[in-house]
């Protein structure tokens, strides 16, 4: 197994040494490596000084770790343009040529550059965490709880991981450095707005949850990894100039891919649609899983969140149920459309979620959703309220409709995502990814939003008057 992997060691230390040698590449990195903690170090002591004026030593604490945080973080954003230029750098100086001319294989030399480029970002932000834990000490604050600080480090391996792995993929793709930069901000802005959540957490004090952002991105960069191997070739990197938005072709991979060998709309119902819910059959049954566990995640926090509910309680929900009644009369549509759009509304931003992460934000709409029934089924089931009267009265009637349609939309996300990391020498990166758009939009037009229509409907119409019957046996 080391003899598989030696070459791509090789590859490694040959570009970490090229990167070594380039003092406008180290000499930036290492003076804002070590200048950046010590401002941090700096706002931590002022920021201390000012909250423990107003007897708030609490946020102080909070702010330590995050800070940290920050510094491990800062030199990976600043390295970021090594990992950009692994590919389409040498393609620009003209020096790839050679380097895909030996005898290495794709995964090898892949391997290589990605470590390359992993290595110098991590090693500066670790230095950069050092040099912030030293200044504490120094400053004489208090360090924050060793738990804490091994939970940053593993999340700023993650985090690097991550955006390095995307870096490489945008370089194995892109035509010029220029056109890398400016593809980079898909890998910046998601990151920084994951890093404004990482912050919301760490000042709630919830540390622990971190350990489910760590395990997230640890599949997502396994996924980055994956797609950058899938999708690497040789040839492609050689004979690619330049890229051309070619609006009509993207048209005609989509077309091609939604209407299949269909003639008609009846043959694409009868056999184009059953084939593409036959292909999503395994990730149905994930999405299925992960809903399952949604509930019962939802139903543990009950243990956790405590919501008041009593007898006035129930009256208000009768009285809010005769004024749904009364406002959603049988055949009004306009509460209709208003539920049917929100619904779709969430899965259109699934869809958005999972392009951003191969399909694995794409299950948080579903899942948020699936946990605030396990909850209130928790909550109900304390003030004596059986799980099938609330499932009857609140969930069955339209959630028969709705449930299979936010399923197999999810799974269409999840699948979308699996195959842009299969690997496929016969497309581009650019028609498997138009193909799993198509398939999903398949899903939605002849599925999805049918079943949304017909369940906002019950919900709108029948859903509020079941439940007001119910409530009696609630109170």
């Amino acid at each position: 197994m080391f003899a598989q992997i030696e070459p791509a060691l090789v590859i490694a230390r040959r570009e970490v040494r090229d990167q070594l040698r380039d003092w406008r590449i180290i000499l930036p990195v290492v003076a804002l490596t070590i200048f950046f903690p010590f401002l941090m170090n700096f706002t931590a002591q002022q920021m201390l000084d000012f909250v423990n004026q107003y007897g708030a030593s609490l946020i102080g604490q909070r702010l330590v770790p995050f800070l940290m945080m920050i510094v491990g973080f800062f030199p990976i954003s600043v390295s970021l343009v090594i990992a950009l230029e692994t590919f389409v750098g040498e393609k620009e100086r003209g020096s790839i040529e050679p380097l895909l001319n030996t005898p290495l294989k794709d995964w090898q030399l892949y391997l290589g550059k990605l470590l390359s480029a992993t290595v110098p970002p991590l090693f500066a932000s670790f230095l950069g965490m050092v040099v912030y834990l030293s200044g504490l000490l120094i400053g004489h604050i208090p360090l924050p709880d060793p738990r804490v600080m091994v939970l940053i480090f593993v999340l700023t391996i993650t985090q690097a991981v991550v955006m390095v792995s995307g870096a490489v993929v945008v370089s194995t793709q892109a035509t010029s450095i220029r056109s890398a930069n400016l593809l980079a901000s898909f890998i910046i802005i998601p990151v920084a707005l994951l890093i404004q959540g990482e912050s919301v957490i760490m000042f709630w004090g919830t540390y622990q949850t971190l350990w489910w952002g760590v395990l997230g991105l640890l599949v997502l960069a396994f996924l980055l990894v994956r797609v950058g191997l899938a999708h690497f070739q040789r040839e492609e990197l050689l004979g690619h100039e330049i890229d051309v938005l070619n609006v009509a072709w993207g048209w005609g991979v989509f077309k091609r891919a939604f209407a299949g060998g269909a003639r008609s709309v009846g043959d694409w119902f009868r056999h184009e649609l059953p084939k593409t819910v036959a292909s999503l059959k395994l990730p149905i049954l994930i999405a299925a899983i992960l809903a399952l566990i949604a509930v019962f995640v939802g139903a543990q926090e009950f243990n956790s969140i405590k919501f008041p509910l009593d007898r006035t309680n129930f009256a208000r929900i009768d009285q809010g149920l005769q004024s749904l009644i009364q406002v959603w009369p049988v055949f009004s549509f306009g509460p209709v459309v208003a539920i049917w759009w929100q619904n779709l509304r969430v899965l259109l931003l699934a869809l958005v979620l999972g392009c951003f992460s191969f399909g694995i934000f794409g299950v948080i709409p579903m899942f948020a959703t699936m946990g605030i029934t396990g909850y209130l089924m928790a909550l109900l089931g304390a003030h004596g309220v059986s799980a099938t009267q609330y499932l009857v009265g609140f969930i069955v009637p339209h959630g028969i409709f709705e449930i299979p349609a936010v399923l197999i939309s999810v799974a269409a996300v999840l699948k979308a995502g699996a195959v842009l990391a299969t690997p496929d020498t016969r497309h581009t990166v650019g028609e498997v990814w138009i193909s799993a758009l198509a398939d999903w939009c398949k899903v939605m037009v002849g599925i999805v939003i049918p079943l949304l229509f017909i369940a906002a409907c019950v919900e709108a119409w029948v859903t509020p008057r079941l439940a007001l019957w119910l409530i009696p046996l609630l109170k």
